[in-house]
Parts: structure tokens; sequence; C-alpha cells
């Protein structure tokens, strides 16, 4: 069956079984407030007035700019992860997962699960919330991962084999370097995630919702079989 595009999927809201969650939201600068109001002036000399509102229209727009790329969050390409925990349990807690932040990727405490094994794990991580969890290096081949939450997760050279991703939702996270070979992602809302240099032979993407920008970028992967551009719609 052909990909959904987000736009299409939000007419139909029992396509997604897993928890609700933002596709999109506004940017706030509440600490930068810049007015640019033009007033009525009365000048003497036309062309004097209007050669100093063009500067000033100028200066503003060039101020305005300035304020939106100081407030605007800056990540580097390399982004240095922090220490890995030294919890004894930090890879027993992927079967709680974060109870807050399921979209924003906020949590009261980091889930570190770098570098874990939960190869074939059939139930305790299916429909859990993994919202910012740290997942490069970990395996979760064979693992029953449907109806999950990863909202801004690392997984950074994670491996997926075989995962079965159906209804899950997994929004902006970074696949880099993941074996996804064989993974399900069947009827999953894939939003602003990435998948560069990403194994993705015989990934099965049928009713993946995804928006045209994302879809576009997935599929200059080129280890996509024929079967799953197909279903992605990709041309």
């Amino acid at each position: 069956m052909a990909t959904l595009t987000l736009a299409g999927a939000i007419s139909s809201s029992a396509a997604v079984k897993s928890p609700r969650f933002p596709l999109a939201k506004k940017l706030r600068y509440p600490s930068q407030i810049i007015q640019c109001a033009a007033r009525e002036e009365r000048c003497g000399c036309m062309d004097s007035c209007c050669s100093f509102k063009e500067m000033r229209n100028v200066a503003c727009g060039l101020l305005a700019a300035w304020a939106l790329t100081a407030a605007s969050p800056v990540f580097a390409a390399n982004q240095r992860l922090p220490p890995l925990s030294t919890e004894s349990n930090r890879c027993e807690r992927a079967f709680v997962g974060n109870t807050i932040g399921q979209a924003n990727g906020v949590y009261d405490k980091p889930l570190d699960l770098r570098f874990c094994d939960y190869t074939n794990e059939k139930s305790n991580l299916k429909g859990k919330s993994l919202a910012a969890a740290l997942m490069s290096d970990a395996k979760f081949d064979g693992a029953d991962m449907s109806e999950v939450v990863m909202s801004k997760a690392y997984a950074v050279g994670a491996s997926f084999k075989g995962v079965d991703f159906s209804n899950a939702v997994i929004d902006r996270v970074n696949f880099g370097k993941a074996n996804l070979q064989g993974a399900v992602f069947k009827n999953t809302v894939l939003s602003g995630s990435t998948f560069d240099n990403a194994q993705l032979q015989d990934a099965v993407f049928e009713d993946t919702i995804i928006g045209y920008i994302d879809l576009q970028k997935l599929c200059t992967n080129s280890t996509i079989n024929e079967e799953g551009r197909a279903e992605l719609g990709c041309r």
C-alpha cells in the first residue's frame, strides 16, 4: 500500500494508535521583542523623509535578523554526549521509559541506553516512551518496539535489525549509521528523523506516515530496496 503523507494522515485520526504529539510547533522568542512599526511622519522635504524611512526599515530588518539568529538554538554537527551513566540499572530503565515530555524530549532523568543489549526483547519495550533516550551502539535486534514513542532520541550506530516499529511514533530521531535491516515501519509516524548512512535493506514501509520533505530525504538512501521505495512512493 502507498505511504501516507502527514497532510493526508491528519484527516484519518484512527491511522495511528500511538499517543498524540504535536507534529509542529511555533518557535517563540519571548526574550527579544522587536517592534518595527512605521509611524506617520510629516516631513518638510519629501525626498529626505523617504530616505530616512528607507534607512530605518533597512536597519530594523537587520536588527530583526540578528535577534532571530541569536535566539534560535544552534546545534553542533558533532554534538558531545554526556558521560556514560554509572547506574547499575540504566539498561533496565528502558522497560519503564520516560513518564513525562513524550513529544518534546523532556525528562526528569537521562535515559542512557548506550551499549545495552535488548536482542529479541518481545514484551518489555512495547508501548514505552523513550523520549530523548541515548541509544547509540545499543542492540535491539528482533525486539518488539511497536507503539513506542521515540522523540528526540539519539540512536547513531545502534542496531535495530528486524525490529517491529508498527504503530510507533518516531519523531526527530537520529538514526545515523544505524542498522535497520528488515525493520518494520507499518503505520508508523516518521517525522523529522534522519537516516544518514543507515542500512535499510528489506525495511518495510507499509502505510508509513511521513512528511514530504522527510520523504525526499529518506528516498536518497540507496539501501532501500525496490519494494520499500514503492511503499514509500519514492520517485
